[in-house]
């Protein structure tokens, strides 16, 4: 069986986002960036399967400009076999990233699809169901804990009202949450190996799929600054400042 581990290049989390002078979006130039914290969850566990003997190949696949490689190659270096880097200079909406997956789905067959349940830059948490329904495959997002029995997932999911398992038959699309496991470090032998490992980039233009926004970004702006507290002297003052000020009261 083949696992698909997708894998975005995102700005570093430890980082400040800033908007860029013409607020379109979050100023890239010059500033960190790294995977996806929730697709490092999700390229670990498909390590996982696989050194448990459930799998035989992990193909990291991302989709965005030509650095993205640097994002493919650390997920090499943790164990994946091979990467696939659909480049485009494009920001992607989850529907296009969806279609892409689906074209590399159909080339490559896998048995399961692993994503990170959201990217830290967009926090849209669309793109593995999305990528189900496109596919016809069952889907097993939030999940913080997998076991195999035979040809069946059986997943533990993170949900408002706490967990819920379910049993989902593969081929599947499964989206890691926080707490199914901790990613592995890349040692430094694996980081050299991953420079000959595998690695295809496919132009968005031959992939035959449409990739055109449907959504318009009209304006990008920092949240307000949260503004200074103030002591009061006693309970009559805080009383009159909730009642007429903040009125909460």
């Amino acid at each position: 069986m083949k696992i698909l581990v997708g894998v975005k290049r995102v700005l570093d989390y430890n980082v400040k986002a800033r908007v860029n002078a013409d607020k379109t979006g979050i100023e890239l130039a010059n500033v960190k960036m790294s995977m996806n914290p929730f697709d490092e969850i999700a390229v670990e566990e498909a390590l996982r399967i696989k050194e448990a003997g459930n799998a035989e190949e992990v193909i990291a696949v991302s989709i965005g400009p030509s650095q993205s490689q640097e994002t493919i190659r650390t997920a090499l270096a943790m164990g994946a076999d091979r990467g696939i880097l659909i480049e485009t200079d494009e920001l992607l909406e989850p529907l296009a990233i969806a279609k892409l997956l689906k074209h590399l789905v159909e080339k490559e067959e896998p048995g399961l699809i692993v994503l990170g349940k959201q990217a830290i830059d967009g926090d849209n948490n669309q793109t593995g169901q999305m990528l189900s329904a496109l596919t016809g495959m069952a889907q097993a997002t939030f999940a913080s804990k997998v076991e195999f029995e035979g040809d069946t997932l059986k997943v533990t999911r993170e949900v408002d009202a706490g967990l819920e398992s379910i049993k989902v038959k593969m081929p599947a699309v499964l989206t890691t949450d926080l707490r199914l496991n901790e990613p592995r470090y890349a040692k430094l032998p694996n980081i050299m190996k991953a420079k000959k490992k595998p690695l295809e980039t496919i132009a968005v233009a031959d992939t035959g799929v449409d990739v055109s926004s449907k959504l318009t970004v009209v304006e990008v702006n920092e949240p307000e600054q949260r503004k200074a507290g103030v002591i009061v002297s006693d309970v009559a003052e805080l009383v009159e400042k909730l009642r007429n000020e903040a009125k909460v009261i």
